[in-house]
């Protein structure tokens, strides 16, 4: 089953692509909450528009930042009945976990986040704030976005666990923090 290394390998480069844009958005983030904390107090001048920049940020960082996790297993999980499992135990659950949870709850994510933006979009929202970020849809429009990368980054577990299961690849110790290949 070639394909399966070939697809699995394709989606880990779209969750990691993910990981990059958020770890960017993280830095953006911090150099505005720097910016801004240093025009607030320094030069006593306050921008709502930047403070409101802050958020959207963190929503991408947030929303992006998902697929890496569930891509490298460095997603919050109870590892008391998992840590000390074998390969073949902790690839079950992690295929079962991604058809039944992670894949669905993504699929409603996008379903509803999808007419949450368009009908921002369509009522073209804004900042209700004076200086406020115009385009509000824009940030909102990310999180059916990142929906469809949270149910790759699932298949992308799913793959991965198949490969497992095969014997072709292993899960790392979760010691090492280094997550999956």
């Amino acid at each position: 089953m070639r394909w399966i290394i070939t697809l699995d390998k394709g989606l880990a480069r779209l969750s990691t692509i993910c990981g990059w844009v958020a770890c960017l958005a993280l830095v953006l983030m911090l150099v505005n909450v720097f910016y801004d904390v240093i025009t607030r107090y320094v030069f006593n001048d306050v921008s709502i528009g930047m403070q409101e920049l802050e958020w959207h940020f963190y929503s991408v960082v947030f929303l992006l930042g998902i697929p890496y996790a569930l891509r490298t297993d460095g997603h919050v999980r109870v590892d008391v009945f998992y840590a000390s499992r074998s390969n073949q135990f902790k690839a079950w659950v992690n295929l079962v976990g991604a058809f039944v949870f992670i894949i669905p709850f993504a699929f409603l994510i996008g379903v509803y986040g999808y007419s949450f933006a368009l009908e921002s979009y369509n009522l073209g929202e804004s900042s209700g704030d004076p200086g406020g970020l115009p385009y509000r849809w824009i940030i909102k429009a990310l999180i059916p976005f990142s929906a469809v990368f949270t149910a790759t980054s699932g298949l992308g577990m799913a793959t991965y666990a198949i490969r497992v299961l095969q014997g072709d690849e292993t899960y790392r110790d979760e010691n090492s923090k280094e997550g999956l290949a």
